[in-house]
């Protein structure tokens, strides 16, 4: 430990050192990626119009509450990458005006000098560096130029601080150990988490703060305000700058942590929020005794109040997300939401600081909902056959939002305080009217254990009752992911519908939506009622005329490719064809593998070793691998190289085992992805062998 932190102390002060105003250049060899000049002959949702799409970034309100600042980005499948570029509109509605035009994606977009100016992130002058310019996008400017580049940054209420996540050294090296060796080429390790989902662990992220003029564009005096602590913050691989909150007077700055190292954290969800005053340079545990992650800070308008996400248990990634506060007077803690059953994903709060709006998924949907403070009393806000995803609350009490369904990808959206919903952006409109998409039905299966299950279908364009078609069931990853109105450039079920497919997409056991109980109930049981409810709705769909019972597929990533594999040993004939993602095959081998052991210990049950635990030794006693001998379906098997989470050995194993058995089969490696399939031309190539998978065997 003390190792670590002579490396730490040492790397963060040259990290940091000498940021300054700069100006940038760009790579004169590239081209500005711009909309691209989609047209259809066919009138049919390909792959090419999926590409071409616009990808709308989150809103981010003027203080006057007159301006929306966000993002579209856009593809190239040529130049193998995207670009995201600025804009703004009024909150009312109007044309969008774009303010940034560059070769570089410009991205964290936030408000400074009451609107006058707007700082942003921009790899511009080669890394991710923060930025300001003008509201209109003129003059400007580089602020930092810190070496490793900025993941991302919050400037002070006023003004006057700026806090910057950078990396920081962690982990030795050979040369460390043994500097006479300067070619030695290899990872020296002794303890666990050395790799998470794609990378090999050797930095972890920190919070620097440092003095800011913005009438000289300056940084100075920067400090790691964790220095010497072996710890991440923000916590990888998705904390970004929402784990970071300033207090509305400039003093004091809250990041979540999880600090822990080693065995330690990969066996432990236990983060705390700790608050950093600026003027003692004191560190205080505002969470301390609450076991499970606590995430999200945010103050109260007024400064009055801290709120926060919180799950109860050590070790359960998939909890129930709370929403706590903190009385900042007394310190008494209340949880908002202790008589709601569903799980929150993101809030926000009002402006007189009397209530939270939050986003959850019920129903198969995700709603915007609001909770008083005082009362603790849950009202809807606003819903529909669609999922919310943003939060930008104005001070007459509307809303900004994104929403996006299962036939659309996210727009701009104004909900007025009388409840009334306005479209604010239609950015893919001119591709949407040269194509046909599918329609949407909810249907509720019965379950073998007497329940309901809403399940989503999704018909082909200009569906025909009279006819029949060939069938998708869509397995969900997670394994506690909502099966909501969600929209995805991987799964995309309004694409695979488009190809004359109808797509079976049931909210099964082990899904957020429906209740605590009906999210827990996966846990220790992968191959007990979840795997019933996918064969529910397929037995379920087949009873239907216009369902093509001898044609049926079953697709799925994660902890759906896990149940593609386990399905193919049970399935008893129902699928003609199978595709598995990055899917665990083998459980045992996994609980080995993979890096959060925290989540193989809750989800698994525990390592298989143990002949005295029931719930591993029922897990295991499930595992895809032992069913081999009862495949028969031929298999697509796709899996990235850089996937730690779950190694690209469990689809190579499950590829070799269909060959030797005889099953038609097929693989696909991409050495230079990880546990999603991320680059544009790997995407097109993806989705093709996808397709002409299913057209080989459905069709």
């Amino acid at each position: 430990m003390n190792y670590h932190k002579l490396l730490m102390s040492a790397a963060g002060v040259s990290l940091l050192m000498g940021c300054n105003a700069t100006t940038g250049t760009s790579d004169d060899n590239e081209s500005i990626i711009e909309k691209p000049d989609f047209k259809s002959s066919s009138r049919v949702f390909s792959v090419e119009a999926l590409e071409a799409l616009g990808r709308v970034g989150s809103p981010v309100v003027s203080p006057d509450d007159s301006t929306i600042l966000f993002s579209i980005s856009y593809e190239s499948v040529e130049q193998n990458k995207s670009n995201a570029d600025l804009y703004v509109m009024p909150v009312n509605g109007g044309e969008p005006t774009r303010i940034t035009r560059t070769k570089k994606s410009e991205s964290n977009g936030e408000w400074i000098e009451d609107g006058k100016r707007i700082a942003f992130l921009s790899s511009e002058s080669g890394t991710p560096q923060v930025w300001v310019m003008d509201s209109d996008g003129e003059h400007r400017v580089q602020l930092s130029n810190v070496e490793q580049g900025v993941e991302g940054f919050k400037i002070s209420p006023d003004g006057q601080k700026i806090v910057m996540i950078a990396t920081i050294k962690f982990n030795r090296t050979a040369q460390d150990v043994y500097p006479d060796l300067p070619k030695a080429n290899a990872r020296i390790i002794d303890d666990l988490m050395y790799k998470h989902w794609d990378e090999w662990v050797t930095a972890v992220p920190h919070p620097f703060i440092a003095d800011l003029d913005l009438k000289t564009n300056t940084i100075s005096d920067v400090k790691d305000i964790m220095s010497d602590e072996p710890y991440e913050a923000p916590m990888r691989p998705f904390g970004g700058i929402e784990s970071l909150a300033w207090s509305p007077d400039s003093k004091k700055l809250i990041y979540v942590s999880r600090k822990k190292t080693g065995k330690d954290y990969a066996v432990s969800t236990n983060s705390d929020l700790y608050c950093y005053d600026l003027e003692n340079g004191n560190t205080e545990n505002l969470t301390e005794g609450m076991m499970g992650y606590d995430t999200n800070p945010a103050y109260s308008p007024d400064g009055s109040m801290v709120a926060w996400l919180s799950m109860e248990h050590d070790g359960y990634e998939s909890d129930k997300n709370r929403i706590f506060i903190m009385n900042l007077a007394n310190g008494e803690k209340r949880d908002l939401t202790a008589n709601w059953d569903y799980h929150a994903d993101s809030f926000a709060w009002a402006p007189d600081s009397k209530s939270i709006y939050f986003l959850a998924p019920k129903g198969g949907v995700v709603p915007v909902f609001n909770v008083s403070v005082e009362t603790a009393e849950v009202n809807t806000v606003v819903e529909g056959e669609c999922d919310y995803a943003a939060l930008a609350p104005l001070s007459d009490g509307s809303l900004i939002t994104m929403a996006h369904s299962l036939t659309a990808p996210n727009d701009l959206y104004k909900v007025e305080a009388t409840g009334e919903l306005k479209r604010l952006t239609e950015v893919n409109s001119d591709i949407f009217a040269q194509v046909d998409m599918p329609k949407v039905e909810k249907k509720l299966v019965p379950t073998t254990d007497g329940k309901e299950m809403t399940t989503w279908v999704v018909y082909p364009p200009d569906f025909d009752a009279t006819k029949k078609y060939p069938a998708i069931l869509y397995c969900q990853g997670g394994p506690q992911s909502a099966v909501s109105q969600f929209w995805s450039y991987r799964w995309n079920l309004a694409l695979m519908a488009s190809q004359g497919y109808i797509v079976i997409a049931p909210n099964r056991r082990g899904l957020p939506g429906f209740g605590t109980e009906w999210n827990a109930q996966i846990s220790g049981d992968y191959g007990g009622q979840n795997m019933r409810d996918y064969l529910s709705a397929v037995d379920y769909m087949k009873k239907e005329s216009y369902v093509d019972g001898d044609h049926i597929g079953a697709v799925g990533a994660s902890y759906g490719g896990f149940s593609v594999y386990w399905l193919a040993g049970h399935h008893e004939g129902r699928f003609a064809c199978l595709i598995a993602h990055a899917g665990i095959f083998n459980l045992e081998s996994q609980y080995l593998e993979t890096e959060e052991m925290w989540f193989a210990n809750w989800d698994l049950g525990g390592p298989f070793w143990d002949p005295r635990n029931s719930t591993a030794q029922r897990t295991y006693a499930t595992s895809p691998h032992r069913f081999v001998d009862k495949w028969t379906a031929p298999i697509l098997v796709t899996h990235g190289e850089y996937d730690f989470r779950i190694l690209s050995s469990q689809g190579q194993m499950a590829f070799n085992a269909a060959v030797l058995r005889g099953i038609p089969a097929e693989m696909v490696i991409f050495p230079d992805e990880n546990h999603w399939i991320l680059k544009p031309q790997n995407a097109v190539l993806w989705q093709r062998v996808f397709f002409r998978w299913l057209d080989k065997w459905l069709k």
